[in-house]
Parts: C-alpha cells; sequence; structure tokens
C-alpha cells in the first residue's frame, strides 16, 4: 500500500503531466459565455493563487433558496463564487425548475456562476419517484415503450428549465447522472456500456434537438472505485470531479482521484461534505480541506459544499479558508462571467 507522501508525490507528477490545456466546449456550438466559463475554470490550473472557485449548494426545486449562501456571506463577509441547484421536486416525486431558475438567475445577475443537478425520477417506473429503485434495466430508456415516453417527457422538463436559463443569458454547469459509480440512484452502479448511451442521448438531445448553448457538462462520480468507466468521452464532458464526503482530505479516505485526474478535464469536488453523509456535527474545520487539495489533489479548481450542517456557513475557520489566496469567491470573479450583458 502507498504511503500518504507517496500519493502527493503521485499527485503533483499527475499536476505535472495532465495540466489543463485551453480546448473546445463538448458542444462544438456552445455560446461565447459558455466558452467564457469553461476557459477560465481551464486557466485556473497553472496559476499561484485565486485558483479554487468556492462554491456552496442551496436546494432543491421548490426549497431552493439563497439561505446557505447568505449564512456563509454572514459568517465569512464572503459570498461562494458558485451556487449549486437542483431541479428535483421530491413532494410530487417530480422536477420542477421555475423557482430554481428565479434563484439562478439572481445569483447570475449578482455576479456568480451556477451548476445545476437533477434527482430525476425513475421513468421505469409508471408511479413516479423511484429515486432509489434497484436493479433498473437503462436499455428500454432509448427504446421504444413506456418508458423510453417517460424519460423523453422527462428530458424536455428539464430542458424546458434550461432554456429559460439560456435565455436569460445564464451559463450552467449541467451536472446529471451524478454518483453513477454508485448503487444508491436508479440510474448508479450499471454497466458502462448501458449507462454511457444514456449520457450521450441526453447530451445530443440537450444539444442537437433542443439546442442548449448554454451548457457545460460535468461528470461527477462518487469517490471510491470506478471512478473513470463511466466517462462518456472528451467529446461530451467539460469538466469533471468527485463527490466526497469525509474530514480526511487525503488518498486513503477520497479514492478514484488518480483516474479521474487523468481525464483532459478541470477537475473539481462536485460535492463535499466534511463528517460523512449522513449527521454532520458542524463543527469542521474547513482550513483542512483546502491544505488536503493543497496537499494530495493539486488539480483541484473548483468545489462544492454540500448545504444545511455541511455548509460553509455551518462549520468553523471557514472565514479563514475563504479569505485564503487560493480561494475564488464571487467578487473575485471577472465582470458578467457566466452571463450574457
Amino acid at each position: 500500500m502507498r504511503t500518504t507522501g507517496a500519493w502527493a508525490i503521485a499527485g503533483i507528477l499527475i499536476l505535472l503531466d495532465f495540466t489543463v490545456a485551453a480546448s473546445e466546449p463538448a458542444n462544438p456550438k456552445a455560446n461565447p459565455q459558455a466558452r467564457a466559463v469553461l476557459a477560465y475554470f481551464q486557466s485556473l490550473e497553472g496559476r499561484r493563487d485565486r485558483r479554487l472557485v468556492s462554491g456552496q449548494f442551496d436546494g432543491f426545486g421548490p426549497g431552493a433558496s439563497l439561505r446557505a449562501c447568505t449564512a456563509a456571506h454572514e459568517k465569512t463577509r464572503r459570498w461562494p463564487a458558485m451556487i449549486g441547484l437542483d431541479y428535483a421536486d421530491f413532494s410530487p416525486r417530480g422536477i420542477a425548475t421555475k423557482h430554481v431558475n428565479r434563484i439562478a438567475i439572481e445569483y447570475a445577475r449578482a455576479g456568480g456562476l451556477v451548476t445545476i443537478s437533477a434527482h430525476v425520477p425513475n421513468p421505469a417506473n409508471p408511479k413516479g419517484g423511484g429515486l432509489r429503485d434497484r436493479g433498473v434495466d437503462l436499455r428500454p430508456l432509448l427504446q421504444p415503450g413506456a418508458t423510453h415516453d417517460r424519460w423523453m417527457s422527462e428530458l424536455d422538463l428539464l430542458a424546458d428549465g434550461l432554456a429559460e436559463l439560456q435565455d436569460a443569458g445564464v451559463v450552467v454547469l449541467w451536472r446529471p447522472f451524478h454518483e453513477m459509480n454508485g448503487g444508491w440512484f436508479w440510474w448508479g452502479a450499471k454497466p458502462p456500456e448501458t449507462f454511457l448511451p444514456v449520457w450521450k442521448h441526453m447530451f445530443d438531445h440537450f444539444t442537437k434537438v433542443r439546442g442548449l448553448n448554454n451548457l457545460l457538462w460535468v461528470y461527477g462520480p462518487n469517490h471510491g472505485s470506478r471512478t473513470a468507466e463511466y466517462y462518456a468521452g472528451d467529446d461530451y464532458v467539460d469538466l469533471v470531479g468527485l463527490d466526497a464526503y469525509t474530514d480526511l482530505i487525503d488518498p486513503s479516505h477520497i479514492r478514484g482521484y488518480p483516474e479521474v485526474a487523468r481525464l483532459p478535464k478541470p477537475f473539481g469536488f462536485t460535492e463535499f461534505g466534511p463528517h460523512g453523509p449522513e449527521k454532520p456535527p458542524g463543527d469542521y474545520d474547513y482550513t483542512r480541506f483546502r491544505d488536503g487539495i493543497e496537499a494530495s489533489f493539486p488539480r483541484t479548481v473548483f468545489f462544492l459544499s454540500w448545504n444545511e450542517k455541511w455548509g460553509l456557513g455551518s462549520n468553523v475557520k471557514t472565514r479563514e479558508f475563504l479569505e485564503h489566496p487560493w480561494v475564488l469567491n464571487r467578487e473575485d470573479l471577472p465582470a458578467g462571467l457566466g452571463l450574457r450583458p
């Protein structure tokens, strides 16, 4: 087994060998705003400071708000550079975009970046819901039939919401099917040969059919095993990352980084939560997160803290963290980045 020091050396080698060069967006028709945001992320890895974009998740569907971002600001005098939101509406077990979009537009107009995920219902379940259904075969999503019809309805609801943001001039870091290497969501832990066509189908439907040119596509597996096996390819992804819930920011506790860091895209922690996935106490020293990134995950250029007691406003030393020279907050972003003038 490698020691932590050896892992740190390996991380430095990854940084040297896989620094992201400027490249075209996955969608050749990406609009100028999306291209500017991608170029910005691509530029961060080589910097000595102002290279880590801060982010804060702030809720689902009708429950989305600015509470977690505001709590971070009240505690630190800094606004997170990026707000994270999700289109899931868990009460009727569906998809709701309108309220999320209002929050996203408000944050973008204030100078922030926007990332959106979607805990979508299982289209194979005729009753709706089914987020954690097991044993789902993904192939019927792309074959004629009732499951395909429900899937297309879900895709178009999502696309309608993303189109509203495109009309408002907002770039979205779009993060579908997150944690797809884990078995807790209906789309997760499937054979890659059945998952990858579903990702590519969504990409083609959103870009070629629905004309969504404001999206940057984010690949976000959970840390652990098989972290690169669900990567659809350079032509379908713009940014990559890992979801990780742990206090310990080292390769023994956050696994799968070398595989994802080899992918030629900007890397980030697509979700981060101290303590673990359940019942965090809210006493985490967030400076440990930055120190661990520098020591063991050197390609990192963005992160998204989860909300509630995982959030920036609910833990300790978050002001020292957000004021560190490495960290980019909303006030540090170029004016108008991600928003059409």
